[in-house]
């Protein structure tokens, strides 16, 4: 009996040649996918997943972004926000303070145990993307990090 990942090289070897497999929509995809799986398997031991360990990072990065801003930047519906944000209130990794330019808007920014923790999610992500991109070459790394930059910042 063939093993589970044998039949998924299979399957992925007969599919490399079908339409889908040159799709970018279907690429980036996967690619997210992927990636995502591997950063929460890495983060998971710290308490955090993509989406929680995105709004600590900003909020440790001191832009002091709004709730708003946070939703806009990383393509989520704002009441998506709302819970990783208490979340991460309720572990005492960022804190909500009402936006010097609007009152009604609250800023979110990290704590000092935020950014403790930030910094150790960071060194965790940096390791899935080492495992990413391991099969590029440095060059090709940063001309891969340009074109998706282009690519997910470009005016809609």
């Amino acid at each position: 009996m063939a093993t589970k990942q044998a039949v998924t090289a299979n399957a992925t070897d007969r599919f490399l040649n079908s339409d889908l497999a040159t799709d970018i929509e279907f690429l980036t995809a996967r690619t997210r996918a992927l990636g995502s799986a591997r950063a929460n398997k890495l983060l998971t031991p710290l308490g955090l997943k993509v989406r929680s360990y995105s709004v600590l990072s900003l909020a440790c990065s001191g832009l002091a972004p709004t709730q708003r801003e946070l939703a806009e930047f990383l393509s989520l519906d704002p009441s998506q926000i709302v819970p990783l944000v208490d979340g991460l209130e309720q572990a005492g990794l960022v804190e909500r303070t009402a936006d010097p330019a609007d009152r009604r808007s609250k800023v979110i920014t990290g704590t000092a145990a935020g950014a403790r923790l930030y910094k150790k999610a960071r060194a965790a992500t940096a390791e899935g993307e080492t495992v990413t991109m391991s099969k590029l070459s440095e060059s090709e790394q940063e001309t891969l990090r340009d074109l998706l930059s282009r690519v997910a910042f470009c005016a809609e």
